[in-house]
């Protein structure tokens, strides 16, 4: 099996958390990394102690707004914001971190991720808006695509399936 480089492994760490979310149009993974350490994870869904929208149903879908607009029309956080406030619940610093998130970050979360001064992203999918590339440019955060070759799913899963039930107890 080839070991995956460093971008790789942390990209494929953030799919994983990703399939905690409970987001009924996206799921998004994320984590703060530094010194090639996690410092923290994150996925997008509702607050704690709030019905999840898998059961509560989606504002969003409800009121037809679109991806990339009206983000305060929504009972979950992204999964950037979630990681922020975990590390602050946990006394971690994340100053000079690296953000894997399976989804370029929105306008907020570059505000937020500004202001805890991360320094560099890395993100799977795009997402337009154009005001949040903007910021990132002019504060001169480095953002890097991760392309699908690079997290080597296809390895991951062959590797998976050479485990039965039994080796994995």
């Amino acid at each position: 099996m080839e070991r995956p480089s460093w971008e790789g492994y942390f990209m494929s760490v953030a799919l994983l958390i990703s399939q905690r979310s409970t987001c009924l149009r996206r799921n998004v993974g994320a984590l703060l990394v530094k010194d090639k350490r996690i410092l923290c994870t994150g996925y997008n869904g509702v607050p704690q102690g709030i019905t999840h929208c898998k059961e509560a149903g989606c504002i969003r879908e409800k009121l037809k707004v679109p991806s990339g607009e009206r983000h305060e029309l929504c009972r979950g956080l992204h999964a950037e914001q979630n990681t922020l406030i975990q590390a602050a619940r946990h006394g971690v610093s994340v100053i000079g971190a690296d953000l894997y998130c399976t989804d370029m970050p929105c306008i907020i979360c570059i505000k937020m991720l500004l202001n805890a001064d991360i320094k560099n992203i890395y993100h799977l999918r795009s997402y337009s808006d154009p005001l949040s590339m903007e910021m990132m440019k002019e504060a001169r955060i480095n953002i890097k695509q991760i392309m699908p070759e690079e997290i080597n799913i296809k390895q991951t899963i062959e590797y998976l399936s050479k485990f039965d039930e039994m080796s994995l107890l």
